[in-house]
């Protein structure tokens, strides 16, 4: 059995996210900043914000999934 962060299909290994050191320090830098930040309104901005961004990415994500496997079952 793989690890938990590695794809047990090796076709979907595509699919496996990388995060090298600076991305990781850079995300771990906006959690802190956020978690520091005591203003309410900018919190619920913030939320508001990233609920959307996060809906909007998600469909896109699917769509891009389902467009991959269309072309996918086309080459085999």
């Amino acid at each position: 059995m793989p690890p938990k962060n590695e794809p047990s299909d090796p076709s979907m290994e595509w699919m496996h996210v990388t995060q090298s050191l600076e991305e990781e320090l850079t995300l771990e830098r906006s959690i802190r900043e956020i978690e520091d930040c005591e203003n309410i309104d900018v919190l619920s901005q913030l939320c508001v914000a990233m609920a959307r961004q996060q809906w909007h990415q998600g469909k896109l994500l699917r769509q891009a999934v389902e467009r991959i496997s269309q072309f996918e079952s086309v080459s085999f």
